[in-house]
């Protein structure tokens, strides 16, 4: 735990010198917030929806269009899938996304109050809505730390820092969640999504620039490949 300790103050030393696309353009900065609680709330879980294989760019591009198209709950149940691909285009997936959206926009006018539901297991029932986007959803939204928002991101970074060995995001969350303390949770997600995005790249990892190359499994074993 020590050694995971060192690297997370590392990283937020390298973070705080250099601002990242999801600083600025992640979910929690998309909502609109001249409107209700409850619509800036739908705002965070539709920027989340539209955020898999999808650039924090293009992302913060399709909110800023959704919020001037009209992003009350009142209008956004008013739009059609079509409209809402006009909207949302070029993100990833963008028509199935945009069936996802207008289908759980129904299920939260009828069955929520016309906001977002309170529990980890409603949000994963939503159509489009994994449970990555439920964790950071809850924290974002509600404020409630429950678990750990673990994205291709995420997953890369712990493994190649060794803090897990796994396959999947999926049981990179079951892991990192018993190996990081809670106080570390809700900070993780995002320190290291902008850690992926300017260092610990998928491809071509700035590994000299590193204040963790010294102690990292993934910089040792190719070192020389990087020289």
């Amino acid at each position: 735990m020590e050694r995971i300790k060192l690297h997370i103050v590392n990283i937020r030393k390298m973070r705080k010198f250099q601002d990242a696309p999801v600083d600025t353009m992640g979910c929690h900065k998309l909502a609109n917030i001249s409107a209700t609680q409850k619509d800036q709330r739908i705002h965070t879980l539709i920027a989340l929806m539209l955020s898999s294989q999808t650039k924090d760019q293009i992302l913060s591009v399709a909110m800023e269009k959704l919020h001037k198209s009209g992003s009350s709950m009142d209008e956004l149940l008013k739009k059609s899938e079509k409209e809402f691909a006009e909207i949302i285009y070029p993100v990833g997936f963008w028509r199935k996304k945009s069936i996802y959206i207008t289908r759980t926009l129904k299920i939260l006018n009828e069955q929520y109050d016309n906001d977002i539901p309170q529990t980890i297991v409603d949000m994963c029932n939503l159509p489009g809505v994994g449970e990555k986007m439920a964790y950071i959803l809850m924290s974002v939204a509600w404020k409630r730390i429950e678990g750990i928002g673990v994205d291709t991101h995420v997953h890369r970074i712990c493994n190649r820092l060794n803090w897990v060995s796994t396959k999947t995001p999926q049981k990179t969350r079951i892991e990192l969640e018993k190996v990081l303390p809670k106080v570390y949770w809700k900070e993780i997600n995002k320190l290291l999504v902008g850690f992926g995005q300017t260092i610990c790249k998928p491809i071509g990892p700035k590994c000299i620039q590193c204040e963790n190359k010294n102690t990292c499994p993934y910089t040792i074993k190719n070192m020389d490949l990087l020289d």
